[in-house]
């Protein structure tokens, strides 16, 4: 199988050409969600906010900067290939911003206020899309790219899975059917992207020994959560981790998050179970949730 099927299966493995295909069709058979197709009936506002108000704030905001995100692959990629940027501005971002304009739609119901966003590219990431014309660096910045969304992506998809499962626990069970779910449903193939890009990039491309070596030092200390670009979002993160639960379960969360890295730069470190700096931040965010919250009380 080398592309979506009529029954919306993702292949394992496409060519650059089936790539194309697969990017295509994930965008005719999922259009971005409509505002007016949700039910946003909520039957007890005051104990959703309770409960999950933060991570609707959070992930609104990250489904929102989207805008920004678009910005900086520009930067970071002057020459992208043709079937990248379809994905990123033509696909993912129309879809990513509906995601942000139906959870805010919640936040509202719930009386919370529209989460701040963050819409300015800083100086490094334009840097970086300046050193991507030296030679060999466009492959380097590209394989981060989808290494970055990869685990951007798995990360959603186990957070809106939650999210949902908790939502319809509450018997809240329209806009856990109406709203959270169908978020979810879109996330896979954003991932199902990230990961056959990588794949593609690495096996059909091909990356020299030394832009693998680069690519594996620069993720390793250039990695960060999800939404994370300061202590207070990584405290904020660690805060949604703990309302779902995640922080009971963070070595197989850790697991899920570095599936494609693990696969494509860390396959020679054997029993390697999970990247340690993936681990480590986790581990950071629970801890200055954990110290935030003592805080407060006192």
């Amino acid at each position: 199988m080398t592309e979506l099927d009529a029954r919306g299966a993702i292949p394992r493995r496409v060519s650059p050409a089936g790539l194309r295909r697969f990017v295509e069709n994930f965008a005719a058979e999922h259009p971005p969600l409509r505002l007016d197709a949700a039910d946003l009936t909520i039957k007890d506002p005051e104990r959703v906010r309770r409960r999950y108000g933060g991570v609707f704030n959070y992930l609104t905001r990250v489904e929102l900067e989207v805008e920004r995100n678009v910005l900086e692959l520009r930067a970071l990629m002057p020459d992208a290939t043709e079937t990248d940027r379809l994905f990123y501005e033509d696909v993912w971002s129309p879809q990513e911003l509906q995601h942000g304009v139906l959870l805010d739609a919640v936040q509202q119901g719930i009386g919370m206020v529209s989460a701040a966003t963050d819409l300015e590219v800083n100086a490094r990431i334009r840097l970086v899309g300046v050193l991507s014309r030296l030679p060999g660096m466009l492959g380097v910045i590209r394989l981060l790219y989808y290494l970055t969304g990869a685990a951007t992506e798995r990360s959603a998809v186990i957070a809106y899975s939650r999210l949902v499962d908790g939502l319809r626990g509450m018997g809240e069970h329209a806009i856990a059917e109406t709203v959270v779910a169908p978020i979810r449903r879109q996330e896979p193939g954003h991932f199902a992207f990230y990961r056959l890009s990588a794949q593609v990039l690495v096996d059909d491309e091909g990356l020299s020994d030394w832009q693998l070596y680069l690519a594996r030092v620069l993720r390793r200390r250039s990695f960060d959560l999800v939404g994370v670009n300061n202590q207070r979002q990584r405290a904020d993160f660690g805060d949604v981790a703990r309302a779902l639960d995640l922080d009971r379960d963070l070595l197989p969360l850790a697991r899920q998050i570095s599936l494609v890295e693990r696969e494509l730069l860390w396959a020679g470190e054997q029993g390697l179970q999970v990247p340690s700096y993936i681990l480590a931040a986790l581990r950071e965010a629970i801890a200055l949730s954990v110290t935030r919250e003592h805080a407060d009380v006192r």
